[in-house]
């Protein structure tokens, strides 16, 4: 009946959940943060509605955007502590990209098939997949895009957008294990992951195939820097080299940066990615 207060409070049931968020969001916490809304909008039961719908859900949320770590910090630097043991909520993050420090790298064939580094970074300013309008995900490709488009020498290469690509660039992408699908695990469907699908999602390589970009997937990019064998010293130079440049571009063209925080590091959509992203 309209204007009849709720019979019940909105506390969720994780009862037999296995998860962080069910471990340390007590009814009081939850009282004290279940009323705001960062500047997009979103709220904690947002945040972290994957974890209230699967009992088995990793750190129980999946964030949607930057300011949900701070506004809901009293819940979320405890998940933060719980998933990276140990780190307290008034350390710093330490993160060193130089790869002139990295000693030896070079490890034996005989036993390493191939070598991959791989993270994950977001654009500051715009929602997380998990809660992004339609119009910020596509701001958020023409960006990446923007960037990636004018990387050249041994970076230089394609991008594949998912709504437009041909039957022969798909199979092409499978083959070379590149391609990404559409979210079917109840993990990333309950957080939204999956919404609108291909809009404004892509993959960008390199002519050599040895660096990859995945555009709008769990983060607004997946950054990836691989190749057959051990040599994890040229793949970790390419990684570095790749996010350093794609970064500049970004910031020449349009202003734009990767969302860091002197606490957490490099803002992923995932509380476990968190930090150097690696």
């Amino acid at each position: 009946m309209s204007g009849t207060a709720a019979s019940f409070d909105n506390y969720p049931d994780f009862e037999g959940h296995k998860h962080l968020i069910g471990k340390l969001l007590t009814r009081e916490l939850y009282d004290q943060l279940k009323g705001l809304k960062t500047h997009s909008g979103c709220t904690l039961d947002r945040c972290m509605q994957g974890g209230v719908d699967n009992y088995d859900f990793s750190v129980g949320c999946a964030m949607g955007d930057e300011e949900s770590y701070t506004l809901f910090g009293d819940v979320m630097y405890s998940v933060i502590e719980g998933r990276h043991v140990g780190y307290k909520r008034t350390d710093i993050h330490k993160s060193d990209l130089d790869p002139s420090k990295l000693i030896g790298g070079d490890l034996d064939p005989n036993y390493v098939v191939s070598t991959r580094i791989r993270t994950g970074r977001n654009v500051r300013g715009y929602s997380l997949p998990p809660y992004c309008t339609r119009s910020e995900r596509r701001d958020v490709e023409s960006i990446l895009l923007g960037a990636l488009s004018n990387l050249d020498g041994p970076l230089k290469g394609k991008y594949y957008s998912l709504e437009t690509m041909t039957l022969a660039d798909q199979d092409q992408l499978i083959a070379d294990h590149f391609l990404f699908d559409k979210p079917i695990h109840a993990h990333m469907t309950t957080q939204g992951m999956a919404r609108d699908w291909p809009d404004a999602r892509g993959i960008y390589h390199n002519d050599d195939k040895n660096f990859l970009v995945w555009i709008n997937e769990e983060d607004h990019s997946r950054i990836i820097s691989m190749q057959k064998g051990g040599n994890i010293k040229q793949v970790f130079e390419r990684f570095c080299a790749g996010i350093n440049q794609v970064e500049k571009l970004m910031a020449e063209q349009g202003g734009n940066e990767f969302m860091f925080n002197e606490h957490i590091g490099y803002v992923l959509t995932c509380p476990s990615n968190l930090g150097t992203g690696l």
